[in-house]
């Protein structure tokens, strides 16, 4: 078979984004099969004009203001603070570095319709994992692989929609877009009851590509050092609510830890200053596994931190980024997770009583039996759509 190209958002500088672009990377290479994910350097400006354009059409949209205005302040927040400043170049540097060190990437291509004209020296397009089918995504027209001809094989392996529902022309192109997939696996129950809505078709639920691999097999990538040596309780909040760093501080004391905090990640949140006895920011993909593994309590409002700690048999409770479930919310992914895993208890708002959630037990034996049936369907809607069994 001619070699596999990887549509995946790598470059992200997001630990959930490039270690699911890693995952995906990894499959194929067990699979036996060469690939390449294609560098998005020269596609860059074409994509971002097309996302600039979605935002300004939505600048009366007041979720999306809202959503945006964290970009905003995280701007701001670099100008008026040094020392933020260069903590985030230092965080920037690492996730640049494991993108051109960690991945395969393709030649440069300077357009979609460049890219287009090529793709028949490849055996087929797989786009994944991720928010890859988010509204902005949808009008920016890379991740929906509609520059890929009709006779080269086109794969959506896990793709998230990222919501539970598309505003009118983003759901128009969609329907153009999904007909013309010849295999489509979505991550979430929202994924599959968005394209039946939309196009008629059932598809099949897989599991993100960082759940095809165990523990173990993450642990071989991972640093074996333990960085914290006190007994700690890792904090990765994406989202600004208070209350989740309120029950952050009295789990902390009731379990006597450390709290580490990967902050300011998506936006700058300044009440996070002082929140965390070791706020740490160079810190590699790698390195957040690491800091999963060796964490006595896990607390996330973040899809894949939830899937690491539910692979590293971690105790954890995941929030809600978003307080509603508006358009920009992505809180579904979560909910769709956690039923995926048999404990949809797991999920809290950050109000509970501690002594009655520290009593909590996962049964991890049933969450794996949950996982490794998963697994083994989704290696095997992977390898019946590229016709490895054929």
């Amino acid at each position: 078979m001619k070699k596999i190209a990887l549509v995946t958002c790598y470059f992200q500088h997001n630990y959930g984004s490039q270690l699911q672009a890693l995952a995906t990377q990894m499959i194929f290479d067990k699979l036996g099969l060469e690939n390449e994910t294609i560098r998005i350097d020269g596609l860059r400006p074409e994509i971002n004009k097309a996302k600039y354009k979605y935002f300004l059409s939505k600048i009366f949209d007041l979720n999306t203001v809202r959503d945006k205005m964290a970009t905003v302040r995280k701007q701001i927040a670099k100008r008026t603070n040094p020392e933020y400043a260069r903590n985030l170049a230092a965080r920037d540097r690492i996730f640049s570095h494991f993108a051109e060190t960690k991945f395969k990437l393709s030649e440069l291509y300077t357009s979609k319709a460049e890219l287009g004209k090529k793709a028949h020296s490849y055996g087929a397009f797989v786009v994944g994992s991720d928010q890859l089918w988010l509204p902005s995504n949808i009008s920016a027209d890379y991740y929906t692989l509609n520059f890929v001809p009709e006779d080269v094989k086109k794969i959506a392996y896990a793709t998230s929609f990222g919501v539970s529902q598309l505003p009118h022309k983003q759901a128009e192109m969609a329907k153009h877009f999904l007909n013309r997939l010849d295999a489509i696996f979505v991550r979430e129950t929202s994924g599959q009851k968005l394209i039946k809505q939309l196009i008629g078709k059932e598809v099949p639920l897989v599991c993100d590509p960082t759940l095809l691999f165990t523990a173990e097999e993450w642990n071989k990538q991972a640093p074996t050092t333990r960085r914290i040596k006190e007994n700690y309780i890792l904090c990765y909040f994406l989202g600004n609510n208070p209350e989740q760093r309120s029950f952050a501080k009295k789990l902390a004391t009731a379990l006597n830890c450390q709290i580490v905090q990967l902050p300011n990640l998506d936006e700058y949140i300044k009440s996070d200053e002082g929140f965390a006895d070791y706020p740490l920011y160079d810190v590699s993909p790698l390195d957040f596994i690491a800091l999963i593994r060796d964490a006595k309590f896990v607390l996330t409002d973040s899809f894949h931190c939830t899937v690491f700690s539910t692979l590293f048999e971690k105790p954890f409770f995941s929030f809600r980024r978003y307080n509603n479930d508006s358009q920009v919310s992505t809180n579904s992914r979560i909910y769709s997770l956690l039923d995926t895993f048999g404990i949809p208890e797991r999920l809290l708002r950050g109000n509970e009583e501690i002594s009655q959630c520290v009593k909590m037990q996962i049964d991890f034996t049933k969450v794996h039996q949950n996982i490794d049936l998963l697994r083994q369907k989704s290696i095997g809607y992977l390898t019946q759509a590229l016709e490895l069994n054929s």
